[in-house]
């Protein structure tokens, strides 16, 4: 068994507080590729190294909350 398959993943729900309109085109396709949508949308996703890196750089517009 992998080790992942032995823990239970994280999960991180990530709500979008601050619209992106105004902000760069890479902040924009994070945002778009996180999957959000509208304003004060909430998603969940697995804890990751890469959706780490992807909330770093919109940090200024998401909340995050690990479940």
């Amino acid at each position: 068994m992998a080790k992942a398959e032995k823990q239970k993943a994280k999960v991180l729900r990530i709500t979008l507080v601050k619209s992106p309109i105004g902000y760069t085109k890479k902040h924009k396709a994070t945002i778009r590729a996180l999957g959000f949508r509208h304003l004060n949308q909430t998603v969940e996703h697995v804890d990751s190294p890469t959706l780490r890196g992807m909330l770093y750089k919109v940090n200024h517009l998401v909340e995050v909350v690990e479940v």
